[in-house]
């Protein structure tokens, strides 16, 4: 059986990493993991581009625009902390299913960076402390898909 896997280079891909102000002081822990992760990885500094959006529910918007342009994969960071209403639910199923629609619909991966946390603590453990970064983790993941999607256009 042949096997079809993606490698973690990213020499001669081209990222859009899309995030969101809002919680900048957890944000931006996430985009200096993804450009760490990118660059450790051999990317290039001029082939991935930063886009700021206000919040977590633009990020869609903007993924879909760069996923239609010729990114490789499209990176959304954010970080929506749960407070004492439902707001925080709809917003993290709302961008999660866009994410995935604008991927299906374009063949460009769209890769969820979005920190989901009930409280400050959890997001601060996941943009760069005991958790990890999952600014690094989602460019980890954008690289190996983009790898992946070019074997499966040949």
């Amino acid at each position: 059986m042949k096997e079809i896997t993606g490698d973690l280079s990213a020499a001669g891909l081209k990222i859009a990493v899309v995030v969101s102000r809002f919680n900048s002081f957890l944000t931006e822990q996430l985009v200096k993991g993804a450009e760490d992760a990118f660059l450790r990885m051999g990317g290039a500094e001029k082939d991935v581009v930063l886009v700021r959006v206000p919040g977590a529910y633009e990020l869609p918007l903007a993924a879909a625009k760069l996923a239609a342009k010729k990114y490789d994969a499209v990176v959304c960071l954010g970080a929506v902390v749960q407070g004492a209403t439902a707001h925080a639910d709809l917003i993290n199923q709302a961008t999660a299913k866009a994410f995935s629609e604008i991927s299906i619909a374009t063949g460009v991966p769209v890769l969820d960076g979005v920190v989901a946390a009930e409280n400050l603590e959890q997001a601060v453990e996941r943009c760069g402390t005991k958790q990890g970064n999952k600014g690094f983790s989602a460019m980890q993941s954008a690289i190996e898909m983009a790898n992946v999607m070019k074997k499966l256009k040949v």
